[in-house]
């Protein structure tokens, strides 16, 4: 009987059963062949601890903060994440095709897919003048997915407003700022916390008659106007891949970190509705799934 440990702020709850889904893929029978030593909350350096003092056969590690809360317990556990941003910049992995140590996983985060976004905006506003940018600022990878965002904007032609959120008590602030500042649309960049928090992203944006787009399905799901970015269900399911080979024998060092295989965008014909904005015919052609 294997024992795989599961670490996550509440919001990877989400995806947790996808990843299951890939383990019974994977011929891996719970209760049978391996138990499952789940940790979902806020507290995770409290949690991380109880979890590594169980000492599973290894720790998937969903999300940034569980991933740096598990690294900061001494122990030489296998470590497989899944993490937005860039793990190398994060200093989790030395590089992505060798990433040394005991650790692994899959990165969201792709500079192609940034600029995609503020070009899908441009379209779909074709009277754009002005991006709001809202981002959490210790995300790591942040400083590299701002600037290209802003490059894609000034080749398009569109002024950018930079604002930055580090918790749940400064979103109301920034939004509110966003509001007033004159940008018609708004580059939304997915982390731990705006996703926790994307419905009320969504709602101020809407109030504000604000186009807003970010990189998983769950923001257009909550009221964005779109989303372009992996399908995080598919990733996460991809995830027990990387489970197995360690399960099997495979140092997780020696396992290259993978990008999404599987792209989508997401178009939310009612926010365009509410919004009151006829976005372009082609644009919506281009969609994955066009929630009604």
């Amino acid at each position: 009987m294997r024992r795989v440990g599961f670490i996550s702020a509440a919001f990877a709850t989400l995806y947790y059963d996808a990843f299951r889904a890939g383990m019974a893929d994977l011929g891996y029978v719970e209760g049978q062949s391996f138990v499952f030593h789940t940790r979902f909350g806020e507290d995770l350096d409290v949690l991380a601890a109880a979890l590594v003092a169980e000492k599973p056969d290894l720790i998937v590690a969903a999300g940034g903060g569980a991933v740096r809360a598990v690294r900061k317990v001494p122990h030489s556990l296998p470590v497989v994440f899944s993490f937005s941003g860039d793990p190398v910049a994060a200093g989790f992995v030395k590089s992505l095709a060798q990433p040394g140590s005991n650790i692994s996983g899959i990165s969201l985060m792709s500079l192609d897919l940034v600029g995609k976004r503020m070009e899908l905006l441009r379209e779909s506003v074709p009277q754009l003048r002005k991006v709001a940018i809202l981002a959490n600022a210790e995300h790591p990878g942040e400083q590299l997915e701002r600037s290209t965002s802003i490059s894609s904007a000034n080749a398009l032609g569109v002024e950018h407003a930079y604002f930055q959120v580090q918790n749940p008590a400064e979103i109301d602030a920034a939004l509110a700022a966003i509001a007033a500042s004159g940008a018609e649309a708004m580059v939304v960049f997915p982390d731990a916390l705006t996703v926790a928090h994307r419905k009320r992203i969504a709602d101020a944006a809407l109030r504000a008659r604000i186009a807003a787009i970010s990189g998983w399905a769950e923001f257009a799901e909550s009221g964005f106007l779109m989303s372009y970015g992996p399908n995080l269900r598919v990733s996460y399911r991809r995830l027990a891949s990387f489970v197995d080979k360690v399960l099997k024998g495979t140092n997780p060092g020696a396992l290259p970190v993978e990008r999404p295989s599987v792209v989508e965008m997401i178009y939310n014909a009612r926010t365009a509705k509410a919004l009151g904005r006829e976005v372009p015919a082609a644009v919506v052609a281009r969609a994955d799934r066009v929630l009604q």
